[in-house]
């Protein structure tokens, strides 16, 4: 008997969909064992990183049993097909019913690889957000009505049951309608304190979908409360804005200023006056002959692209010069989504030219809390540890949650007590999910997210499949191909910059 080749999961690529919120997908067509394998172990990392392991043995029978039954859906169409039945005319299905199982099963090659040149994909989702696990079984195939209310029969009748041991001796009917493995797998969730609630099904847009939503285990919830706590100590910690840069910011907003006042000011400041020349002489002015003037600059720049820079040299200032290898290389990533972001802005929100001049330090600075989270580590490090202790959770939760999912909101503290603009703040805080940001600011959230995906793409640590995909529709990105290809002329642009 060959020897199945297993399937090695890329811990580095879990990771970073748990500490951006972003999906992690697995499609298969066939749905060969090795496949099936790949995504257990997925699910075992991903809970693992999660100190969720309790929950493996549990959620490894639900996933394989819908994967399965996604798989048996799908080749239901192709056989159906074949026969000449209609699937959606219910004599025709109990006429389909009657062989399909036989029939497939003495020749299932043949119906897989129809499969796959037919393209019914079965898709394994994992994500996590806003403190909940999500975990999807999509398919291309919709949902029968009577198939629908067959479902939705069998999550009934495993609420009769008060336990899986007792779900299993009352089911004695081994026909292909008595649903044995999904009543198991809704009495399972119910053994976790779950409800009919966390488990979804639906159709929509041609798809299947599975859904399982589990909230995270209450007592690393409780403990990410904890270490926020920490965190809000840190923020009310931090310098105040840098005292000159403050000055010429009131300089900005006051009415009664002129712009040669503010070019005085600036012109004061060496470091400042660099900037400034250096931003107004970059290929985003296209100016016709260099400027070497302070107070043209400023007219160049406007008050808009001023207060700007100063937001970015100011944030720079106090978070820049302690930064370990690590936050220096946060610093690389974020230039890099910078520049990604204004000409992503450029060219797609053409008609709001405030998302274009804010869109260069919105991408600067995303990653604001998660640069403060690895400065203050090794500060922090013994009290971590010593709490990590007192709760009995990994010290790798806690980095992943805080420093991932909920680096956006340590940022936008920040960006809250150094009085930053509110599209500033609301960018930071919602650049891993635009969604939920303010109408206001949620074009501009996009253009930082995209940005952000396109430079984890460039790096390998992405696949093209866990982009949000009404993110890429707003952008008119149709395919891989086509992002791929902006992707990389932004890469090649940004490397000569």
């Amino acid at each position: 008997m060959a020897q199945i080749k297993k399937i090695k999961v890329e811990k580095e690529k879990v990771n970073l969909a748990i500490q951006t919120g972003i999906p992690l997908t697995v499609t298969t067509y066939k749905l060969p064992v090795e496949m099936e394998g790949y995504i257990i172990d997925i699910l075992s990392v991903f809970l693992k990183l999660l100190d969720m392991d309790s929950y493996f043995e549990g959620l490894s029978y639900c996933v394989k049993e819908l994967v399965n039954n996604a798989k048996k859906a799908n080749t239901k169409r192709i056989y159906f097909s074949k026969k000449n039945l209609n699937i959606n005319n219910i004599d025709d299905y109990e006429k389909g019913m009657e062989n399909f199982k036989t029939d497939t099963l003495n020749n299932i090659n043949y119906y897989l690889e129809e499969q796959r040149k037919q393209g019914y994909f079965i898709k394994t989702v994992f994500q996590i957000r806003n403190n909940k696990i999500k975990i999807e079984i999509r398919n291309r195939a919709e949902l029968t009505v009577f198939e629908y209310k067959r479902i939705h029969d069998k999550i009934t009748r495993a609420l009769q049951y008060s336990s899986v041991e007792e779900g299993i001796t009352q089911i004695l009917d081994d026909t292909e309608g008595a649903g044995l493995g999904l009543i198991i797998m809704v009495l399972i969730l119910r053994k976790f304190g779950l409800t009919e609630d966390n488990y979804q099904i639906l159709s929509e847009k041609g798809e299947t979908i599975n859904r399982i939503i589990i909230p995270l285990d209450k007592t690393v919830a409780e403990n990410i409360i904890s270490l926020s706590r920490e965190f809000a100590a840190l923020v009310d910690g931090l310098p105040e804005f840098p005292e000159n840069i403050a000055q010429i910011n009131n300089l900005i907003n006051s009415p009664d200023s002129k712009m040669s006042d503010i070019a005085m000011k600036i012109s004061n400041d060496f470091s400042l006056t660099g900037e400034l020349l250096k931003m107004v002489n970059s290929v985003a002015y296209m100016l016709p002959h260099p400027c070497q003037n302070i107070e043209e600059a400023v007219k160049y720049a406007g008050l808009r692209g001023i207060k700007n820079l100063l937001f970015s040299i100011g944030s720079m200032e106090n978070l820049v010069s302690n930064s370990s290898e690590k936050g220096k290389k946060l610093w690389n990533h974020s230039y890099q989504v910078a520049f990604y972001s204004y000409n992503i802005a450029r060219n797609f929100c053409k008609k709001n030219r405030s998302n274009v001049e804010d869109s260069y330090v919105c991408g600067l600075l995303h990653d604001m809390g998660k640069i403060v989270f690895e400065n203050a580590r090794p500060n922090l490090s013994a009290k971590l540890e010593n709490l990590c202790r007192q709760k009995n959770v990994s010290k790798e939760i806690f980095e992943n949650l805080v420093a991932g999912c909920n680096h956006g909101e340590i940022g936008a503290c920040i960006a809250e007590k150094w009085n930053f603009p509110q599209v500033l703040t609301d960018v930071l805080r919602y650049h891993h999910n635009p969604e939920n940001a303010p109408e206001s600011s949620r074009e501009l959230a996009s253009v930082i997210y995209l940005a952000d995906m396109m430079a984890h793409y460039g790096e390998g640590l992405i696949d093209y499949n866990q982009i949000d995909t009404e993110i890429l529709e707003y952008f008119k990105i149709t395919s891989e191909e086509q992002f791929q290809g902006i992707a990389d002329s932004l890469s090649s642009s940004f490397k000569k910059d």
